[in-house]
């Protein structure tokens, strides 16, 4: 059987993040969505996506198929089910499809003819933004006892303090020296060749992947998410950084998702809390504007490649778009389209020639690099996020 995960009627919602990727490989909890599904079933998944994704993200299609919803992250029980769908049947949660079968070249659009299987177990679903942060203690609990299943952790370290050690996992190659790890109120997982330098503190839930690093004295608050690559100092509070991207220094980041290559300024800070405790308002690319989350704590969601410079300060409820560069004092607006340049007094197009520059020399540090298809992607990119900009 061939498993396909595709983006399913969430992806608008998960923007600025699905701009430059498939839903399939967001990070909530340990693992991407797509990492999830395959470990669950032991077999790589193709990807059904937006045009200007494909190249990057193609789709492999066999005789036999089972399409797959990648808002839904995956558990053994439902698992079990998508592994034995047969044709004509669709799974679902509420509304929602999960899964179904389909033959090679069938487009299926409606789901009538289909035996509707429902599931009745409980499962996870990100359908928005906030989600993958509001979410994200249970995903890495969920991540946690399938990674580490059977498996014994690397001993910790005799100058870090503990508590609950069992409900913690190290991997080979990790370094930890005079920290603190609580893991009473959930899991701490210690990726493969990360580091926790001296003085950090960790309250559990909390991800630290491989290759990532928590600088000198970071203080940590679950359920945080740092992924592959990542650098962290200062305080944060229950937010999700996908990979590649830095917070290096002291200031705060909570209620948050940062995307990949991004970079904070030191000592820049984020709002997650409005100054009279009301509902926190986001903004929404299907409506063109503010929309309710039901919140009270959201901070800022920074898509791929953007930036800030020291002593930036983020309002409650920003969202920064793909390839920005916010820079001077004052609080900049609650929505900073994608290549933007500026800050509180105003934004300029920051053109893509100049964007890939700073890219190529970002990704070269990490011995990674900036692709054709990956130029191809940021160029769109540019081009449908022009009606909000100023150009």
């Amino acid at each position: 059987m061939n498993y396909i995960l595709f983006d399913g009627p969430y992806r608008n919602s998960l923007l600025p993040f699905t701009y430059t990727r498939p839903v399939a490989d967001i990070r909530v909890g340990i693992l991407t969505i797509r990492q999830k599904w395959e470990s669950y079933l032991e077999y790589t998944t193709t990807t059904v996506t937006e045009d200007y994704l494909s190249d990057k993200y193609p789709m492999v299609e066999m005789e036999d198929n089972i399409m797959i919803n990648a808002s839904f992250l995956p558990n053994r029980e439902v698992v079990e089910i998508v592994k034995n769908l047969g044709h004509n049947q669709a799974l679902f949660k509420d509304e929602d499809v999960i899964a179904f079968f389909a033959k090679e070249g069938e487009e299926v659009s409606d789901f009538s003819t289909f035996e509707a299987i429902e599931f009745e177990g409980d499962i996870i679903k990100i359908e928005n933004t906030w989600d993958i942060f509001s979410k994200n203690g249970e995903a890495i609990a969920e991540d946690f006892t399938l990674i580490t299943d059977d498996r014994t952790s690397q001993p910790i370290p005799s100058t870090v303090n503990v508590i609950n050690p069992e409900n913690i996992f190290i991997e080979k190659g990790a370094k930890l020296t005079f920290a603190t790890l609580n893991a009473s109120s959930g899991p701490i997982y210690i990726g493969k060749n990360a580091e926790v330098m001296e003085g950090s503190i960790v309250r559990g839930p909390f991800a630290l992947c491989e290759h990532a690093v928590l600088k000198l004295g970071a203080k940590i608050y679950g359920p945080t998410t740092v992924g592959p690559f990542s650098k962290v100092g200062g305080e944060v509070n229950n937010s999700v950084i996908f990979g590649y991207s830095n917070k290096g220094h002291d200031g705060f980041l909570g209620n948050s998702v940062l995307g990949e290559w991004c970079n904070l300024g030191a000592d820049t800070n984020n709002s997650n809390l409005k100054n009279n405790y009301a509902e926190v308002r986001l903004w929404d690319y299907e409506t063109g504007g503010f929309a309710k989350t039901g919140l009270q704590f959201c901070g800022l969601m920074m898509g791929d490649h953007s930036k800030c410079g020291i002593n930036t300060m983020f309002n409650t409820g920003t969202v920064v778009g793909v390839s920005s560069n916010i820079f001077g004092s004052g609080f900049p607006r609650n929505f900073v389209p994608s290549f933007s340049w500026g800050g509180s007094k105003g934004f300029v197009t920051y053109k893509t020639n100049k964007a890939f520059e700073v890219a190529e020399v970002v990704m070269a540090r990490r011995n990674e690099a900036l692709t054709d298809k990956d130029k191809a992607i940021l160029e769109h990119i540019f081009e449908e996020t022009k009606q909000y900009r100023r150009e």
